[in-house]
């Protein structure tokens, strides 16, 4: 139904199952990515069978329904005949299960544990070691620091979680570990890793240690009374650091809580989460008369006020045109080597020349509907700008067709103003005023939006004085404009007030080489700057 589509999300079901249709009667209204289109039967009988309900989408060449004789039975067709392929398919399944499960490594008499890289960072994927505080061989104690792991958002520490001997150690310095990869592996001095990272290559029953995020999820969940008797054991280890989680030490330096204060109820006097959280400086109100005697002139504490607010968030499913609008500008910006070049535009003679022309025009003429008439004439003599990149060859085009960008509740859609160099100003702009109220209405057809050969899309409406575009394929350049600005000038020697207005010209520079677009950019301007040129 259009040129870029991809999927279509049903609108309104015109019939239903059950429901006799005749060729050429409406059956549905399928929303596509640029408008909502009417789509009509081609074969008589009886509705079978729907592919999607009302707000869902089924893709191009995708089963919309089945029409056919009462009671027949399309099954079938749904299925597709792979009922064979699937059943050798099963068959085949198996047999690789059977000969998994008769090479699976057992692992329960390995006294080691793999220690898996942590996601640090909601958008973490992976982490690249940027330095090892342990090496194959050496012991390692829970909560003692193993590594320094570089993720994409900060460098971080990462601590053991157990008691044992590093037997391996899966990355290098500089390296880098997808999450969920093993980090190294921790144990019993002299156990089988090998026979362990092989089971775990083959999907078998390697033990995993608990990842962070496990163990501080466990962290978050209420603390029991009878977690007493681990507060009292030691936080420290044997070198003097500190036990304690990540997320703990975060949060006691956000709290500006002393750690050294706090008795840790995890793992061998660990502190955890629910330590900080429910920490109370009950032992520190002694000491602190003493130190105010020493200092009478101590400046009051600051009390910041308590914000009080909700953190919340409303999520919306992707229109199809919001999702053509981000796979075809992507393409574009990550395909094609953009370059830009901006103008300044003196406006002067255009808004006499525009107040002349509306006293006698059958409809009111606008700046936008004279840049595009500016840029049909300047693509006239110059027409390698009017061009296209196909990969192998550029294609020439001889005719010019204006696409101009147009604002609507869920994107972005562009109508073309066909052979706009052979129209005049008010044929220009009664035919934008025409296209413009069809896009907002959604009542497009494929006619009113394909074959641009160029783009403009103006934002000066809006008091944006310059802009960057990304190119609008198949196009090899689009034109940015903006508001019209009184500035003050240099004209004879004399300081004055003029009107002026930017544009920028984004470019592909596969086709458009700097020297072509600016020589098209100063016609451009002459034209504007003098406007009875356009019209001779």
């Amino acid at each position: 139904m259009s040129d870029t589509m991809e999927e279509g999300v049903i609108a309104v079901w015109h019939k239903k199952v059950g429901d006799q249709v005749e060729s050429g009667e409406l059956m549905a209204e399928i929303e596509t990515d640029k408008a909502t289109m009417d789509y009509e039967s081609y074969n008589d009988g009886t509705v079978l069978y729907l592919g999607a309900e009302e707000g869902d989408a089924v893709k191009v060449d995708g089963i919309l329904a089945i029409v056919g004789e009462k009671g027949e039975d399309y099954k079938d067709l749904l299925e597709g005949g792979s009922a064979n392929g699937s059943t050798e398919q099963e068959e085949a399944t198996e047999a690789a299960a059977e000969e998994t499960s008769e090479e699976a490594i057992d692992t329960s008499g390995i006294n080691a544990e793999i220690v898996r890289m942590p996601k640090m960072s909601d958008t973490m994927e992976e982490g690249v070691i940027a330095a090892w505080h342990k090496k194959v061989g050496d012991k390692v104690e829970s909560g003692e620091l193993v590594a320094e792991v570089e993720t994409d958002k900060a460098t971080m520490e990462y601590e053991s979680y157990h008691d044992g001997t590093v037997l391996y150690i899966g990355a290098k310095e500089g390296e880098s570990i997808k999450v969920d990869g093993i980090l190294a592996v921790v144990g019993e001095e002299g156990a089988d890793y090998e026979a362990l990272i092989k089971a775990d290559q083959q999907g078998g029953s390697a033990p995993k240690a608990d990842a962070p995020a496990k163990e501080e999820a466990k962290e978050s969940a209420p603390a029991k009374e009878t977690a007493a008797p681990a507060a009292t054991a030691s936080n420290t280890t044997n070198n003097g650091r500190i036990k304690a989680s990540p997320l703990a030490k975060r949060l006691a330096e956000e709290k500006g809580i002393d750690l050294g204060q706090v008795s840790g109820s995890g793992d061998a006097g660990r502190i955890v989460k629910r330590d900080i959280e429910n920490f109370t400086p009950a032992a520190q109100p002694a000491a602190q008369p003493a130190a105010a005697s020493g200092s009478t002139a101590a400046a009051p504490a600051v009390e910041l006020p308590q914000i009080v607010a909700e953190e919340s968030f409303e999520e919306v499913k992707v229109s199809q045109m919001r999702k053509t609008i981000a796979k075809r500008l992507a393409e574009s910006k990550f395909t094609a080597p953009h370059f830009y070049l901006t103008m300044e535009i003196n406006m002067d003679k255009a808004i006499e020349a525009r107040k002349s022309m509306n006293e006698v025009s059958p409809v009111k003429i606008s700046f936008n509907d004279m840049v595009i008439k500016a840029v049909a004439a300047a693509l006239r003599k110059h027409p390698k700008v009017n061009s296209s990149w196909l990969g192998d060859k550029i294609r020439y085009n001889n005719h010019i067709h204006i696409g101009v960008a147009v604002a609507v509740d869920e994107g972005l859609l562009v109508p073309v103003v066909r052979f706009a160099d052979n129209k005049t100003l008010s044929h220009i702009s009664a035919e934008v005023k025409d296209l413009g109220a069809k896009a907002k209405n959604k009542e497009l057809q494929p006619k009113d939006w394909e074959g641009n050969t160029f783009t403009i899309s103006n934002l000066g409406m809006f008091g944006i004085e310059e802009f960057t575009a990304i190119v609008n394929p198949p196009d090899s350049c689009i034109l940015a404009v903006g508001g019209i600005k009184q500035t003050p000038i240099v004209k004879d020697g004399q300081m004055v007030i003029g009107n002026i207005m930017k544009v920028t010209m984004s470019c592909d520079h596969r086709v458009v080489d700097g020297a072509i677009g600016s020589a098209f950019l100063q016609t451009f301007k002459q034209y504007l700057e003098d406007p009875i040129r356009i019209l001779v």
